[in-house]
This record gives C-alpha cells, sequence and structure tokens, in this order.
C-alpha cells in the first residue's frame, strides 16, 4: 500500500505543473458528482408512493392531509404538488392559475436539478486540454534538451517525453469517468422530469373532479387582468 502511495506521489511530480490543476479538476469532479448522485436519488425517492397518497387524500376532499403528505417529502413532484394543493385550498381558484403556478414550479425545479451539471460538462471538455498542454510542454522541454545537448540522447528526453505522457494520461482519466457521471445524471434527471409531469396530471385531474363535484368553484379571469404582463419574478 505504501509502495503504491510512493508511485502515485513520483507520477504526480513527474507529471509537471499541469498536474496540479488536473488534480483540482478531479477533487471539484468527485465532489459534485457525490453530491448530484445524493440529490438525485433522494429526490426520485418514493415520489409513486407521494402520488398516490396525495391523489387519494385530495379526492376524498382532505386537502390538508393532501399537503402534509406532499410537504413531507422533498422532489419536484412534491412541490408541484404543494403549488397546486395551495391554490385549491380555499376552494376558489382562478382559471388557469394552477397551470401557472405548477408551470412555475416546474421551471425553477429544473433548474435546481440541472445545478452542477455545467461544472461537469465543463471539466470534462478541460481536463483533457490540460493534458494536452502538458503534452506540449512536455515535447517543447524533450526538444530544449536536444537543443542543448546538441546531439540526440535518449536519457535527455525521457523526461520530457514522461511529463507529456502523464499529463496526457491524466487528462483523459478524468475526463472519461466525468462524462459518464454527466451522461448518468442527465438520465436521471430526465426522469426526474417524468416525475413532475406525473405531478403535474395529478393535480390538473384532481382540480377538475372536485370541479365537477361541486367542491371547488374555477373563477374566470378579468380580461384586462389576463392581458397584463405577469409580475418580475424574484428568483
Amino acid at each position: 500500500m505504501a509502495n503504491d502511495q510512493f508511485g502515485l506521489l513520483t507520477l504526480f511530480a513527474d507529471g509537471g505543473f499541469m498536474m496540479y490543476p488536473l488534480v483540482l479538476c478531479s477533487l471539484i469532479a468527485l465532489g459534485v458528482m457525490i453530491a448530484k448522485f445524493w440529490t438525485l436519488w433522494a429526490a426520485h425517492k418514493d415520489t409513486a408512493k407521494v402520488l398516490a397518497e396525495v391523489d387519494e387524500l385530495a379526492r376524498a376532499g382532505d386537502i390538508e392531509g393532501a399537503m402534509a403528505a406532499a410537504g413531507s417529502k422533498r422532489g419536484p413532484a412534491s412541490a408541484i404538488l404543494m403549488a397546486g394543493l395551495r391554490r385549491i385550498k380555499g376552494r376558489e381558484v382562478g382559471e388557469g392559475e394552477i397551470e401557472q403556478a405548477v408551470s412555475t414550479v416546474g421551471t425553477i425545479e429544473l433548474g435546481f436539478l440541472e445545478r452542477g451539471l455545467v461544472v461537469l460538462a465543463t471539466i470534462a471538455n478541460v481536463a483533457p486540454l490540460m493534458g494536452f498542454l502538458g503534452t506540449v510542454a512536455g515535447m517543447i522541454l524533450a526538444f530544449a534538451s536536444i537543443e542543448a545537448a546538441g546531439s540526440v540522447d535518449p536519457a535527455l528526453v525521457a523526461g520530457g517525453i514522461k511529463v507529456a505522457l502523464l499529463t496526457t494520461a491524466s487528462g483523459l482519466a478524468i475526463a472519461i469517468p466525468v462524462n459518464i457521471g454527466y451522461n448518468f445524471f442527465v438520465t436521471r434527471i430526465d426522469k426526474l422530469i417524468v416525475d413532475m409531469e406525473q405531478g403535474t396530471q395529478a393535480i390538473l385531474n384532481v382540480t377538475w373532479d372536485l370541479e365537477n363535484a361541486g367542491q371547488l368553484t374555477v373563477v374566470a379571469r378579468d380580461p384586462i387582468t389576463a392581458l397584463s404582463p405577469p409580475p418580475p419574478s424574484l428568483s
């Protein structure tokens, strides 16, 4: 184990100055990937159960219980359910108000889910370029050694070539898993978007059923108010 650690430190030292930003990129990417994995896992956990529970309670007329059930779970689907339930809590809602509310919440939640993906994409693109930059620097050192010696000696150019190979390998070793992680997270976010759509459909179905049962009144908007632009967002 100690020999492996010594070998890694030796490779790091032999890689030259470009190894420092490469290691920094790897640490940042690792932290973002761990946080992102936990966030997306928690956001998707028990979503189907919450959707079914909220739908059952809301259809039974227990809006308070449905809000409590939605509030007990963190996630984009629960946030959309809460936005809709708050609107129908007073048994009177403006026409199109629920659609606008869930759309706004969905946009905010999607922005939260995509947070950190830019960092991963940047590192996946920049790490190989850093490695190639180290490669160029290593070759410059190799040719500078040849120029100073006035002859081609393998021992003189070996150091520069080693730097070139180490930085290139390090850049690719960082970029490959980060790229895989990025694509995995995009796939998970797509599944959460489906959860959000299911939450939106669930709250709209509840609204329509309550309206048909006479338990909810949908008030038509004032034409002048409907044409006026919405207030600026504080987000």
